[in-house]
């Protein structure tokens, strides 16, 4: 006998995420949002924002450890982190593999969110219990405004889909004070959403026309996230010094590889450099947004 409740997320008519649920483990709308978490049988726990995944506890590892740590390798030895949004703690958790963090802020406009993470989601947000960590409630544009400059090695931006309470983590305005918070090896990082989604598609090249006039290097990598819409996704990657590709040494990264605390189970080293090759289609997608502006 099946389930008689159901969890579905469309990204196109009527095409999507379906899966069974066991159990409603939480349901309730904070000052910001509703959040949900589920119980199922094929993805283990779900958290929920307004509806729409946010993480599974099935393959979460993915995003976080691709989020992370593609930004921290070129970084010979990352210190000082920011994390906007990322309340459910896995950002986090990857940026405290590196044995020389000292100082992680953490900032997520919604504490009802890291309250749930810590109840519902232990594996995922455990780190957030660091003495490294140091957590705000604010809303993440005005934070890193108010940051003094050249203060961060990393800005790691966890932030949900480019609307609502959001869409001001998708703004030059935000862009240019991340660029200014950034040391001069800084790197900044953030999820673009997926190429392959209609609302995404018109997002990403927008948000590389935007980076590109702040930072002399910007890439785009892409991941596979089964529980995303479309599934494909995209990060997107901003330095002023370091270029993935030609400034990646392989040996130096598989050394510092070997040095993390715990082991990762998506990304590797050997993962880095592929993971900027783009297919054509995605190719295509930015250079005729590059020619259009």
């Amino acid at each position: 006998m099946g389930s008689q409740l159901q969890y579905a997320e469309y990204f196109a008519a009527r095409a999507g995420l379906t899966t069974d649920v066991e159990a409603v483990l939480y349901d309730r709308r904070s000052s910001f949002q509703r959040i949900t978490v589920l119980q199922t049988p094929a993805f283990g726990r779900m958290l929920l924002l307004d509806g729409a995944v946010m993480v599974t506890e099935w393959d979460e590892f993915i995003y976080h450890e691709m989020l992370v740590h593609p930004a921290l390798f070129l970084i010979p030895e990352p210190r000082r982190v920011a994390v906007i949004g990322g309340g459910d703690g896995g950002a986090v958790r990857e940026i405290l593999r590196h044995p020389t963090i000292e100082h992680v802020d953490l900032v997520e406009i919604d504490p009802d969110v890291i309250a749930v993470a810590r109840e519902f989601l232990p594996t995922i947000s455990a780190a957030l219990e660091d003495a490294r960590v140091h957590i705000y409630h604010r809303d993440g544009a005005e934070f890193v405004a108010e940051a003094p400059a050249a203060c961060y090695d990393a800005i790691i931006v966890d932030a949900p889909d480019p609307i609502g309470i959001a869409s001001g983590l998708f703004s030059q305005h935000f862009y240019a004070h991340c660029c200014r918070v950034l040391r001069s090896e800084g790197v900044c990082v953030l999820q673009s959403g997926s190429p392959l989604h209609s609302l995404y598609r018109q997002a990403l090249p927008r948000i590389q026309r935007l980076l590109r006039e702040l930072f002399p290097v910007v890439a785009i990598y892409l991941a596979p996230i089964p529980t995303y819409p479309a599934v494909l996704w995209s990060f997107t990657l901003a330095s002023s010094r370091w270029d993935p590709l030609q400034d990646f040494e392989l040996q130096a990264a598989l050394e510092r590889y070997r040095l993390l605390r715990g082991s990762l189970r998506y990304y590797t080293p050997y993962l880095h450099r592929a993971a900027f090759a783009l297919p054509a289609f995605v190719t295509e997608l930015l250079s005729r947004d590059a020619c259009a502006s």
